[in-house]
């Protein structure tokens, strides 16, 4: 490849352009103006000599002393002294003294210079050039009709400091263009190899391999950037982590029941299997298909939430009447499984929510305290509304949750040591996700022997509004055992 379609070829390019630029700028202001300024120099030299000299001039102006004049002042003053003739028609100006006497004086007629004087009538300057040199020249009308008398400066001296001045800044500029693309090649490189190192890790990122950091000592806009693809990565590699995961606790949690069906199948087809033994199998049988509904019913709403699909309504809910609504639903089970099931009689409770995500996260958290609590443990479900919130609580007064698990527990696929295996580890981390898709939160404390999840929404629903749970959720606010 090429050196300058790389980084830092561009970027030496640009870098040469820019000084270059600079360069052109920079001659075509400092070249002309000094070349001015030292014609200027020179002309206000003559027009003041010529100043001092006037009143020297003979007073005939036609005498052969003007020779000698304009000879005295080519001397003294150093300059070319000239005496020039007017004639109106056509006009005409004629030299006929000149201090040049090795120079032929016939470029000297119609001098420009010293026309514009004759007919300005004003004393005039400018820039000539005779026989191609330039001359800086300052004419002075002694009359009406004549004569004119000029000094006149060669600039080749000035001109000549302009050609210096001239070489040495394309030299210097030369110089200056080629450390230009040195440094800025060099410079460029060292952030091109930092792009490069980004690129690399984008790749192995891409690829899948999340092992080696992104690492940039930079404080700059790479080393930034550097520093998101390092977040970026470890985002990824705890997102890779948890989808192998996930497949893996999924497909364990698929097999168990297949392989329990699997099994019962094979013994209903013993045609000396037993009527009660038949329907015992039958019965486990459908207990494994409810799992397996469960299990599939939790992996969609897992995954609707992590595509960001599920739908959850905003609308005003009553606290109160679900946490009835929910007394009333596992109060049989309560009554089966030997436990004390209360449900606190409050006011309604208002609360900005999804009535059935609220029931469904309240289902989690009962369903939780029957199966892992032992036979006698009381089980309390409960609404109050707290300033600008209002919560919905399950408590329990079983063994509780060890407190470093506490966290874990709303982990996916997460189950205690020692608990029972009838879920899929699931309902814990989706209630969570559900309450924060809502806008708020599920937290748990352990506090004075009891075990306690609390669901807080926002409060900020007028009581008017108030939606309750499903028909007749709100009546049943009372004490179940």
């Amino acid at each position: 490849m090429s050196p300058f379609r790389g980084v830092g070829g561009k970027l030496a390019l640009a870098l040469l352009f820019v000084v270059a630029g600079v360069l052109v700028i920079v001659y075509l202001i400092v070249v002309p103006l000094y070349r001015s300024s030292l014609e200027n120099a020179e002309l206000d030299r003559l027009a003041t000599s010529l100043a001092a000299a006037l009143p020297g001039y003979p007073s005939e102006p036609f005498s052969p002393y003007v020779d000698q004049w304009a000879a005295q002042m080519a001397e003294r003053r150093g300059v070319r002294a000239v005496a020039f003739t007017y004639t109106a028609i056509p006009p005409t100006v004629t030299p006929y003294a000149d201090s040049n006497l090795t120079t032929d004086d016939s470029d000297l007629v119609n001098d420009p210079v010293a026309l514009r004087a004759t007919q300005r009538l004003t004393p005039t300057r400018g820039v000539v050039i005779h026989n191609g040199t330039r001359y800086a020249e300052v004419a002075y009308p002694l009359s009406q009709q004549g004569p004119v008398v000029m000094f006149a400066s060669s600039l080749q001296d000035q001109l000549e400091t302009v050609s210096v001045v001239r070489r040495r800044f394309f030299i210097a500029g030369a110089l200056a263009m080629a450390f230009a693309v040195l440094l800025g090649y060099g410079g460029a490189s060292v952030f091109a190899r930092r792009i490069r190192r980004l690129e690399e890790a984008a790749e192995r990122i891409a690829a899948g391999d999340f092992g080696e950091p992104v690492a940039d000592p930079g404080s700059d806009e790479l080393g930034q950037l550097a520093r998101t693809f390092e977040r970026m990565r470890l985002r990824l590699a705890n997102l890779d982590r948890a989808r192998g995961e996930f497949i893996a606790n999924a497909s364990h949690e698929l097999r168990t029941p297949l392989f329990s069906l699997g099994g019962f199948l094979e013994l209903l087809d013993d045609p000396e299997l037993e009527e009660a033994t038949r329907d015992e199998f039958l019965s486990q049988m459908r207990e494994q298909v409810a799992r397996l509904t469960k299990l599939a019913t939790d992996l969609l709403d897992l995954s609707r939430l992590d595509a960001g699909r599920l739908a959850v309504a905003s609308e005003p809910v009553d606290l109160s009447g679900l946490a009835a609504e929910l007394g009333v639903e596992f109060h049989p089970r309560a009554l089966a499984g030997g436990h004390v099931l209360e449900v606190a009689d409050a006011p309604p409770v208002p609360a900005k929510g999804d009535a059935e995500r609220v029931l469904q996260i309240g289902r989690v958290l009962v369903e939780n305290a029957l199966v892992h609590a032992p036979a006698g443990t009381t089980i309390r479900i409960g609404a109050a509304r707290d300033g600008g919130r209002s919560t919905l609580t399950v408590a329990d007064d079983g063994p509780g949750i060890p407190h470093d698990a506490q966290q874990q527990v709303f982990q996916r696929f997460y189950r205690l040591d020692g608990t029972k295996a009838s879920g899929s580890g699931l309902g814990l981390a989706i209630a969570r996700e559900l309450a924060e898709v809502m806008g708020g939160r599920l937290q748990l404390e352990s506090q004075h022997g009891w075990t306690v999840f609390t669901l807080v929404l926002g409060a900020d629903v007028p009581e008017p509004e108030l939606a309750t749970a499903p028909a007749g959720a709100g009546s049943k606010r009372a004490l179940i055992t």
